[in-house]
């Protein structure tokens, strides 16, 4: 019996219209250090999708893309605020604490992995405190959040309005901001600058690429000096092409829709029937679920591989979709949910 992973989107494959775009890179030699033509192209390309212009600038990872953004925002007397549950606060071992050369993450509560506003508003409110206190600076979205939710337009609209009104600037990690733009049935101006946002990490290897990630700036006069803390944290890439012809590949084909739409139709095929387990609105390509009695049992050994947590003593589990997830996986699991589930009324 092979193992059915759900994992993480990292496990997949890179998808064949990005490996096209990468091999047709990989033909001949190019300028380095982003004078290719590929990187040359990206700004247009992107400002195409996001309908502005902006400057894109890629690098290798996503933890590189928001703490390079956030180094740029953020002084290291600075403070970044953020949900109690951000992948800047959670999953990045404190690389933007390391980048900014100090700056504090603020965490501010919120339900959902969502921050609140009027808990942010009160949050920059307490570093009140002259030469006593850090600086606000800037509001940092998960977009989606860490428990797989998406913030809808106005809900950014209100968390970028609080943060304008104090001076700070707004970044967002949009590691699976394809699926947000997807399952809220948006564009992708939409999701960002129009509703505030002043600065991106765009991220498309969770959706099909290899290494595609950019830190995408809609406000230019905010870029500062960006370029030379991307040469200091090492992730300016002599054949950058590499990486800009992976995301042009995936933007100028329009499969980042087609990978985004199948795995957030799984996912809602498995929130269908596990919608008493779910732990949080399933709005992408990720599940939380409960996992009571023998289910972490029964899916240990059909298979399954998933993130598995606990909450107040309670097994729980963390499933993600990948592009290229057979959908027999999906199939086998819903019949188990369904059926453990079906044991717990009987």
């Amino acid at each position: 019996m092979s193992d059915k992973n759900f994992l993480s989107d990292h496990t997949a494959t890179i998808c064949p219209k990005v490996m096209s775009a990468f091999v047709e890179a990989n033909r001949g030699q190019a300028i380095g250090f982003g004078k290719d033509p590929w990187t040359l192209k990206l700004d247009s390309v992107l400002g195409e999708l996001f309908e502005t212009e902006l400057n894109a600038f890629p690098v290798v990872t996503g933890s590189a893309a928001n703490s390079l953004a956030l180094a740029t925002l953020c002084p290291s007397h600075g403070v970044v605020f953020c949900q109690d549950q951000a992948h800047v606060e959670t999953q990045e071992g404190g690389a933007p604490e390391f980048f900014t050369g100090g700056a504090k993450l603020a965490l501010v509560p919120g339900k959902d992995g969502k921050m609140d506003p009027g808990a942010l508003k009160q949050k920059i409110g307490s570093f009140a405190y002259g030469i006593h206190s850090m600086k606000p600076h800037v509001v940092s979205l998960t977009q989606v959040t860490e428990i797989g939710t998406a913030y809808t337009l106005d809900e950014i609209k209100a968390l970028a309005d609080v943060a304008h009104e104090a001076g700070l600037t707004v970044h967002m990690d949009g590691a699976r901001l394809a699926n947000a733009v997807v399952g809220l049935d948006t564009t992708w101006a939409d999701v960002t600058w129009k509703a505030g946002v002043d600065v991106l990490s765009f991220s498309s290897t969770k959706n099909g690429t290899m290494c595609g990630e950019a830190v995408v700036f809609f406000n230019k006069d905010l870029i500062g000096d960006f370029e030379i803390k991307r040469k200091r944290g090492g992730h300016f890439v002599s054949k950058l092409r590499y990486i800009s012809a992976q995301i042009l590949g995936y933007v100028e084909s329009g499969v980042w829709r087609q990978n985004a739409e199948r795995t957030n139709r799984l996912a809602r095929k498995i929130a269908d029937v596990a919608s008493p387990l779910l732990i949080a609105p399933v709005e992408a390509n990720q599940l939380f679920m409960a996992l009571p009695g023998d289910l972490p049992k029964l899916l240990n050994e059909r298979g399954f591989l998933y993130i598995p947590f606990s909450h107040q003593g309670n097994a729980m589990g963390r499933f993600v979709i990948s592009w290229d997830q057979p959908e027999s996986d999906v199939n086998e699991l819903v019949q188990l949910l369904h059926y453990a589930l079906q044991s717990q009324t009987a």
